[in-house]
């Protein structure tokens, strides 16, 4: 089992990517964890022996607390934070300096290397907004990766990707790309691959519905959570879901591949 414990924050998003996972977009049900819970939780997770904390969405950054919240996660364990990367307006760039010489990853998303293949994907505008706000995150400065969310790639495209990626100032070790995984809405649009339980990388993750196999897992489709990779409807106290997870884990030997290894 892997030693990073992932949160849900929330499941609305300002955007309504065509391959989400958790069908987010404006106008989803918020499904908020509860800042105060996922800190708890956090000092329960070290407790235990996790090394380090995922936070995803939704769009994290739609929470109005958030940057305080990171602080008090960021005293307990370090952090990885998955955003579309289209929020960091001037008030919210200022609000975030806070945040340098933290051990904190932020992880932005950026599928292709034009504005028309991306947005296609994503939403129009999300291309210049990403492109716009890395240099300013890593000016801070603060810890930045790429994640690129694809469906097929051609070689051409993948290397205007990477060539785009190294321009923005992000080393090759920082970019992740990893492929569509055929649950939420891109089930929906038939996009992506095929996911077993067998394949992917078991990691906690926890949301307002309970507790799930990995952040894979707390998918939506049509409206309604998909139960399947759902370990416990109990996530406190957090050992009551490491256990089933463990017991799980020795029933159902894993081999995960290279594009369901984990989300970062």
């Amino acid at each position: 089992m892997s030693k990073r414990l992932w949160f849900y924050t929330n499941y609305h998003c300002n955007l309504a990517c065509t391959y989400c996972l958790t069908e987010s977009s404006p106008s989803v049900p918020k499904r908020i964890f509860q800042p105060e819970e996922m800190i708890s939780i956090a000092k329960q997770a070290s407790e235990l022996g996790f090394e380090s904390i995922g936070i995803t969405g939704g769009e994290p950054f739609l929470i109005p607390t958030l940057v305080d919240t990171l602080h008090s996660i960021l005293d307990i364990l370090p952090v990885t934070l998955l955003t579309n990367g289209t929020l960091f307006h001037k008030k919210r760039i200022e609000e975030l300096r806070s945040l340098a010489g933290r051990d904190l990853r932020m992880q932005i998303s950026l599928d292709y290397a034009t504005p028309q293949e991306n947005d296609a994907m994503r939403a129009r505008g999300n291309f210049e907004k990403v492109i716009q706000a890395i240099p300013l995150l890593l000016d801070i400065p603060l810890h930045i990766r790429v994640a690129s969310t694809i469906d097929q790639h051609t070689s051409q495209e993948e290397d205007a990707l990477n060539k785009l990626v190294h321009k923005l100032g992000i080393p090759k070790k920082d970019h992740i790309v990893r492929k569509i995984i055929h649950r939420g809405r891109a089930q929906s649009q038939g996009l992506g691959i095929n996911a077993s339980i067998e394949e992917l990388m078991p990691e906690l993750t926890l949301t307002v519905d309970g507790a799930f196999w990995s952040p894979f897992a707390p998918t939506y489709k049509d409206g309604r959570l998909q139960k399947d990779l759902l370990i416990s409807n109990t996530i406190q106290p957090l050992s009551a879901p490491v256990d089933i997870l463990l017991s799980f884990i020795a029933q159902i030997p894993y081999q995960a591949n290279e594009h369901t290894a984990g989300f970062v």
